[in-house]
């Protein structure tokens, strides 16, 4: 074993964020104070357009959503070079 595999190996048991983000939006905040239970926010993605995944805030893949029984699941469809902006900073 190589001395980065084994180094590799000290870290797997570590906790990551992973976040799956279905779109964004900007509201002004009376905006936001006037939402109520029947509101809908329009987000700034399209129904056929991938799903963000993220670890710790970095984008590492794409995805799109599966229903597995009564739960939702995620289904990676592509998996993101270690250069890829994330999307707040595709924005700027």
């Amino acid at each position: 074993m190589t001395q980065s595999l084994r180094g590799f190996e000290l870290i797997k048991d570590v906790d990551v964020r992973l976040t799956v983000e279905l779109g964004r939006t900007v509201m002004k905040l009376k905006d936001v104070l006037a939402l109520g239970e029947e509101s809908v926010v329009m987000l700034d993605r399209l129904t056929d357009e991938l799903l963000d995944v993220m670890v710790n805030g970095k984008l590492i893949a794409r995805g799109e959503v599966v229903a597995n029984g009564e739960r939702f699941g995620l289904r990676i469809v592509e998996l993101v070079g270690r250069d890829a902006p994330t999307r707040g900073a595709e924005a700027a």
